[in-house]
């Protein structure tokens, strides 16, 4: 018997061979598509700093970047005096209905941990605003979407700030630009996958209670939740067109809205596109925003991109025990420490 053990193995190879290279250029076709659906002429960045200010023994210092023609990015950055040397980065991207400032307990936790660390506000949320708070004008806009502004407020603009954000920190003499991390909550957690299936510059990723399939849950009636964070542009397109918003209404509003979402870009295609680099997911098991079995399937996706890659213990995930749509203390330190081992501060 052992004497058909090499030949099998040789063919079980040649067989295993073109299928792999048959994914990998599926991946890169789904990479360069969301990269032709999210691009617009590359402006200078024209970036903006501030003097520092000191804040409980670290250098909080306001920034800003061009991010597309008339539309620039604030941020902070957050790191320790004593650290002027080249540092990795952890992005920090919020949640629906906050900002940046609302991440500085988190910013100044990596900080003292020697990370450089930074957050923006996401497109019509925080300084973005005329208000400077609330989701208002990030409804509106996501309705002005779906009346055909070209616009796409909702995960991909902000996608888009991310990279353009990449780029400016590669601009710093106190970043290395190798060691580029990015974790997300939520609307942020959807924003940082989508950023870094699209941009391989981002190093480790972290998207918490945010990874999803949108086409399981339009399939399985379990869409509700999501669309209750938009819910204002939905119910008004709703309205316009003389229906009621269920699961076919909700798949023509993100068509136009956030093209792919379901299909092409939906979460089992792109999270198999950060393989190989560190990826830990953070979801709840009962949130019903990020419905599990959607989520198993963005893993199963995601485990054999990394088998494939031979990367399987650079891929984890945490499924918080009977938890909704929140992350832990435990899972939030497990978070840090997944940058500590993969960022090396």
């Amino acid at each position: 018997m052992h004497r058909f053990t090499q030949p099998l193995a040789l063919f079980l190879a040649l067989l295993a061979g073109p299928l792999q290279l048959d994914a990998a250029d599926s991946f890169e076709s789904t990479r360069a598509a969301f990269l032709k659906l999210l691009d617009r002429p590359r402006v200078e960045l024209a970036s903006e700093v501030r003097p520092p200010a000191g804040t409980n023994g670290l250098r909080v210092t306001q920034f800003s970047f061009a991010s597309e023609t008339g539309v620039r990015v604030p941020g902070l950055l957050v790191k320790r005096p004593d650290k002027d040397d080249r540092r990795p980065v952890v992005i920090v991207l919020h949640g629906t209905g906050s900002n940046k400032e609302a991440q500085l307990p988190m910013l100044s936790d990596f900080a003292k941990r020697g990370f450089l660390a930074v957050a923006i506000d996401g497109r019509h949320h925080g300084a973005r605003t005329k208000a400077g708070s609330a989701s208002a004008e990030y409804h509106e806009a996501i309705l002005n979407a779906w009346f055909g502004s070209k616009k796409l407020p909702f995960l991909y603009d902000t996608a888009w700030d991310v990279m353009r954000l990449v780029d400016y920190l590669g601009t710093r003499d106190d970043v290395d630009a190798t060691r580029i991390g990015l974790i997300g909550f939520s609307k942020g957690g959807m924003e940082g996958y989508l950023a870094a299936a699209a941009d391989p510059r981002i190093a480790v990723v972290v998207p918490c209670i945010g990874v999803q399939s949108f086409k399981w849950a339009l399939e399985n009636e379990s869409w509700r939740s999501r669309v209750d964070t938009f819910k204002p542009a939905i119910e008004a397109a709703a309205k316009d067109e003389g229906e009621v918003v269920n699961a076919a209404f909700v798949r023509r509003f993100y068509d136009r809205v956030v093209p792919g979402i379901y299909g092409q870009f939906d979460g089992p295609a792109m999270l198999p596109l950060i393989a190989p680099r560190p990826l830990l997911v953070i979801n709840g098991d009962a949130d019903p925003r990020t419905p599990l079995p959607g989520l198993n399937e963005c893993f199963a996706a995601a485990r054999t991109a990394y088998r494939a890659a031979d990367a399987e213990p650079k891929l984890q995930v945490i499924l918080q025990p009977q938890t909704g749509h929140k992350v832990t203390i435990e899972a939030r330190q497990a978070a840090v420490d997944w940058f500590v081992k993969w960022l090396r501060p």
